[in-house]
């Protein structure tokens, strides 16, 4: 992940790159950004946070994650991909409930009396997901009392601005052009 920053803070640019890198690994996020761009600009106040997703991931169901087999009429659940793996337990609970998923391992799981193939077309991550977490993490990085945001959003690109203040015309312009060029980049 590329972070860049434009500070006009001679030390907060490198704690804001510290602190979104640290959020973005925390939620498992970091390895689908590209590219982020930082503009911080406290004594007006104004933020902006453009994030580029290296894809726009789509939805993503268990087969994708895991290798799904039945065996004696239950199936069996390989985790290969462990960033899903709080996610499959869960929606295997919500589906099956407690009783009827067993978790050996963190990485395999049986669930009695199942459907494999309702299984494995289980969908356990979306694109919405995805794009409200990054979302969430870029708000969670943006100073605190900050009130008055503006988002934009188009195809890869995510870009949020942030002022204590109203929102200006020349905010929402620097603004647009951060996101026009992290779209053309």
């Amino acid at each position: 992940m590329n972070v860049e920053v434009s500070c006009t803070d001679g030390q907060g640019g490198d704690a804001y790159r510290d602190l979104f890198n640290v959020i973005m690994s925390d939620i498992g996020k970091a390895v689908m950004i590209e590219k982020v761009s930082l503009i911080l600009k406290p004594e007006v106040p104004l933020f902006i946070f453009s994030v580029r997703l290296r894809n726009v991931p789509e939805s993503t169901k268990i087969k994708d994650a895991a290798s799904v087999r039945t065996e004696e009429g239950d199936v069996h659940i390989s985790i290969s991909d462990e960033r899903y793996a709080p996610e499959i337990l869960s929606e295997l609970w919500k589906r099956y409930g407690r009783a009827r998923v067993d978790q050996s391992t963190r990485f395999d799981l049986t669930v009695s009396g199942a459907d494999p193939d309702e299984i494995a077309e289980t969908e356990i991550s979306s694109e919405e997901d995805v794009l409200k977490d990054v979302i969430g993490a870029v708000w969670r990085a943006m100073p605190e009392g900050i009130r008055a945001r503006h988002s934009l959003t188009g195809g890869s690109v995510i870009t949020i601005m942030a002022t204590e203040e109203i929102i200006t015309k020349e905010m929402k312009n620097e603004t647009y052009e951060v996101h026009k060029s992290m779209q053309e980049d």
